[in-house]
């Protein structure tokens, strides 16, 4: 057995990277427990394991006392000196009590307890590998589906993929290839635990981060992302190259960088827009693919009221006040739409010190120009 044993070990050690002496711990301390259970003994013992002949041996340990009450756990120092003259009270006489079968038993004891380590170890290597790919993108297979959960398989792991994180449009059948989102790694009792994503809004930074070289690089940010998963999203990016656009980069050519993305997210549009540190041009920019003609700032309620001309007041709103919604949460401001001529009734439009956005007979506005950008990506989307 020995040498079986000590091959065993020499396996674990170099493919499952398990210590030699981890399990020769647990081998020991699992024969304790085994000899306990099997040969109802309560006193304290010790395990020999000797690896180089192959011999097990259990020995009781003693402590030395004047009077003994419990000789499971106590021997009297008259007894001790019989053994060995030079015990002296408190000390710990060892007596070998390895009972006649117990190599049968150390042996399936051996294997349970290598085979539970090699099982941690496999999950302790898998939650160390997925721990570090948490808000991560990861290309997943389809494995199983029912009522409540997709099962997709990631290679050494399967993971969990629950109804409220699949998106509405999509139906998932097993062989499916499919990009997942990992949004949380668990450790439990019985392995680590994988949660997954298909409407975060982290899958759909990652989808630009893989085919937007300039996002990948750092030359081009992703500042912020607004999304309703199936449906229609917003991003705002940003550079600090001046010599970069963001959202050219962002399109790519002919839109075919932006129109992977629409296609890996079945259908789902996408408005790119840029980011600004004034809110006035970011809130503005954010309403895309709407005109806007101003941007009325309340800092202190963090809300704007946005004016926009009369004919683009259901388009700034959106379908169910969609555009308006996605606007607002990527921006973090709060976002009142009032169209021109409520605007100029209610004394708010024009303001004196106001700034025109938008001019009709002017479509030459660097702003302009850039949600006019925006407006003819989403109808190429379209």
């Amino acid at each position: 057995m020995s040498s079986e044993l000590l091959d065993a070990l020499d396996i674990l050690e170099k493919e499952k990277g398990i210590s030699r002496d981890v399990i020769i711990e647990a081998i020991e301390a699992a024969l304790i427990s085994a000899y306990r259970r099997n040969f109802n003994q309560a006193q304290n013992v010790r395990i020999d394991l000797n690896l180089g002949t192959g011999t097990m041996k259990v020995y009781a340990r003693k402590e030395v006392v004047d009077e003994v009450f419990d000789p499971r756990l106590e021997i009297s120092v008259e007894d001790a000196r019989h053994i060995n003259p030079n015990y002296q009270i408190e000390d710990v006489v060892e007596l070998e009590v390895t009972p006649k079968d117990f190599g049968r038993i150390a042996a399936q004891t051996a294997k349970q307890v290598v085979t539970q380590r090699v099982r941690e170890a496999e999950r302790g290597i898998i939650y160390s590998e997925f721990i570090d790919r948490e808000e991560d993108i990861m290309t997943g297979i389809v494995q199983r589906v029912d009522s409540k959960f997709i099962y997709v398989s990631l290679g050494k792991i399967e993971a969990i993929l629950p109804a409220n994180e699949q998106m509405p449009n999509e139906r998932y059948k097993p062989h499916d290839r499919i990009k997942v989102f990992i949004t949380k790694v668990e450790k439990t009792t019985k392995g680590p635990q994988i949660f997954v994503s298909r409407t975060h809004p982290g899958l759909l930074k990652r989808l630009f981060e893989i085919e937007v070289p300039e996002i990948y690089d750092g030359t081009v940010e992703i500042k912020s992302v607004s999304r309703e998963a199936g449906d229609r999203s917003k991003i705002s990016v940003h550079s600090e190259n001046p010599e970069v656009d963001p959202v050219g980069s962002c399109v790519g050519p002919k839109g075919a960088r932006v129109q992977a993305v629409v296609n890996e997210l079945k259908g789902e549009k996408i408005d790119i827009v840029k980011w600004s540190n004034d809110p006035v041009v970011f809130v503005a920019n954010a309403l895309s693919p709407s005109k806007v003609l101003d941007v009325i700032v309340s800092e202190e309620e963090k809300a704007t009221t946005v004016v926009v001309p009369d004919y683009q007041l259901s388009l700034a709103i959106g379908k169910r006040g969609q555009n308006a919604r996605l606007a607002a949460k990527l921006t973090g401001w709060k976002i009142d739409i009032k169209s021109e001529t409520d605007a100029r009734e209610a004394g708010i439009f024009p303001r004196e010190e106001g700034i025109l956005l938008f001019d009709e007979e002017d479509d030459n506005d660097e702003l302009d120009t850039d949600l006019s950008l925006e407006y003819e990506n989403e109808d190429n989307l379209e």
